[in-house]
């Protein structure tokens, strides 16, 4: 919007509801490899600090009227001439008993990255961690607790690992490698529950074949569902498996409504 604003015309404000500006999601493995949450921010400095910018952080919108062209932010209201959806997606939990006992967490933002260091970092020597999902992200998370010293098992529900990236051959690949660097991997395997120990943090996960496995700590890597309840409750025309639907400038049909990226 800045490049493209050369007179000066618009004054832009991004409301963030997490409490830092923007950042590489993509890249936050990195930050167990030692980048600091200020290595992972995108966008320069002087954007930030350019006059017509203004950056809102720990403001989660909690609704907007299209006609109106207001937004509510807490109890203050903004007023529009035009609005941006970049409400991305969050982190799925799958509906698994258990899921939300202390030790057990997700892998979406640096917040989450920090709870999940500072929870391996508080556990015994002798200590399991159990990553549910084989995708990417889920490898990426039993590379980085194992960085932090916590081994760890993968365990993925189909066939292979990557399973919409890789095709058998790919799986077995890749099953190799992930084992040769101390990963225990797990597929074809259901989770049934998690259980607490003596303390009430997760100790233990259940499998669907009733077998279970010391877990002191387990991530949830088990893909992403769309945000789109602002655009749901504002009463925007909504894909049939949900996302918000736009034409080829990212307009919805209601003028002046945008939306763009995963939602």
């Amino acid at each position: 919007l800045r490049d493209r604003d050369a007179a000066g015309e618009w004054d832009i404000h991004l409301f963030c509801e997490e409490p830092r500006a923007p950042y590489d999601r993509v890249g936050l493995t990195s930050y167990f490899a030692g980048k600091t949450p200020d290595d992972l921010l995108l966008g320069s400095l002087d954007l930030w600090d350019h006059p017509a910018v203004s950056l809102h952080v720990g403001a989660a919108v909690s609704g907007f009227d299209s006609e109106a062209k207001t937004v509510a932010v807490g109890s203050e209201t903004t007023s529009f001439d035009a609005i941006v959806l970049a409400t991305g997606s969050y982190a799925m939990v799958p509906p698994v008993s258990g899921a939300d006992l202390p030790g057990a967490f997700v892998y979406r933002t640096i917040e989450d990255l920090e709870a999940i260091a500072a929870w391996a970092a508080s556990l015994p020597s002798g200590a399991r961690g159990v990553v549910v999902g084989g995708g990417l992200l889920g490898l990426e998370a039993a590379g980085a607790l194992t960085g932090l010293g916590v081994p760890t098992t993968v365990v993925e529900f189909a066939d292979r690992l990557m399973p919409m990236q890789v095709d058998d051959g790919g799986g077995e690949s890749l099953r190799r490698i992930i084992s040769g660097l101390g990963v225990e991997v797990r597929t074809s395997t259901g989770t049934a529950a998690l259980h607490a120990g003596t303390s009430g943090a997760v100790a233990e996960m259940e499998f669907n074949d009733g077998s279970r496995t010391p877990a002191d700590v387990v991530v949830f890597a088990t893909g992403a569902r769309l945000r789109d309840e602002l655009a749901r409750e504002a009463g925007l025309l909504m894909g049939e498996r949900g996302g918000v639907v736009v034409d080829d400038s990212c307009e919805t049909p209601e003028p002046g409504v945008f939306a763009i990226g995963e939602v």
